[in-house]
């Protein structure tokens, strides 16, 4: 079966099953695992030089939030023509995290070709791991799609069973500096099941625009950094948009040594198999219990000017 996803967890979700050679097409943002994907053709570029910009001006450039506005990304159709696809995998959940579905639609169409369409919109993290049977179902492979499914649920339950004794930080997720933004979705189910009470957002929530002051009256034990997109080095260059603001040093967080930088687009943003590492990263920034590898410090490392304690 030949396949090209248009989503970075799409991507992931294909790893995970065992079916990397059959991908013939990525988004230029599928970088997992690297060895599999490199060679695979790339088929989308980005509209906007996100390197070059501040968060503010992502922001204003796709219509003055982080998830709302067009899409950051161009597909190229021919290419896309030329792979000659069975297959596509896309999301409908957001136009600035990956080409829009209407985009790829519209695409399909023009296609002289059988071509299946699956759109993925998980919203919690039940939905994320309900992907992969829906996917596995479509490449032919549901069985074992069950089994890593059933594999990635009892990774959680062991980080659940590792914080269950322990008190429950407060915790703040931060998905976009500026606009400040807080991570929803299955965001606040990783904090919980890792054994942290999480603010500002439900599970399931697309969440909106929130002002400093409600961070500051909510008054976090820790916060976690984990822009959407960017990699630990990215959100360090604009650590500054947090630590200007009024009252920055006297959050409980900061105070305690407890604000972490993690790696958003692996671990948390996108709505793929490894958010279950995600939950394993965060027992150890919560409670220093390791459960699965040993977290590095690409996976998390103190904010620039609070050291953990």
């Amino acid at each position: 079966m030949r396949i090209v996803s248009l989503l970075p967890a799409a991507t992931d979700i294909v790893a995970e099953l065992g079916l990397s050679a059959q991908l013939v097409g990525r988004t230029h943002e599928c970088d997992w695992p690297p060895q599999e994907v490199a060679s695979v053709p790339v088929v989308t570029g980005a509209d906007l030089d996100q390197d070059a910009l501040t968060s503010r001006e992502i922001s204003d450039a796709v219509g003055g939030s982080a998830h709302s506005g067009s899409s950051l990304y161009s597909l190229d159709t021919e290419a896309l023509a030329a792979l000659r696809p069975d297959v596509v995998l896309t999301q409908d959940l957001c136009d600035v995290c990956a080409v829009s579905y209407e985009k790829v639609s519209s695409a399909v169409r023009l296609l002289d070709a059988d071509t299946r369409v699956l759109s993925l919109e998980p919203r919690t993290l039940d939905d994320v791991l309900d992907c992969l049977v829906t996917v596995g179902e479509l490449l032919g492979v549901r069985e074992r799609a069950e089994q890593r499914r059933a594999t990635l649920r009892a990774r959680l339950t062991q980080v659940r069973a590792s914080a269950a004794d322990r008190a429950r930080p407060r915790v703040v997720a931060i998905e976009w500096l500026d606009p400040l933004w807080p991570a929803g979705h299955w965001v606040p189910e990783q904090i919980t099941a890792a054994g942290g009470e999480p603010l500002l957002a439900a599970p399931g929530e697309h969440t909106k625009p929130m002002v400093w002051d409600a961070v500051r009256a909510a008054r976090p034990d820790v916060v976690l950094v984990l822009p959407c997109g960017f990699p630990p080095e990215r959100t360090l260059r604009e650590a500054h948009l947090l630590t200007r603001l009024p009252g920055w040093s006297d959050l409980p967080a900061v105070r305690a040594g407890r604000v972490w930088v993690l790696d958003g687009p692996s671990h948390f943003n996108r709505p793929g198999p490894r958010v279950v590492r995600g939950a394993e990263v965060l027992a150890h920034v919560l409670h220093g219990v390791r459960t699965g590898a040993a977290v590095t410090a690409a996976e998390a490392r103190p904010f620039p000017g609070v050291p953990s304690r």
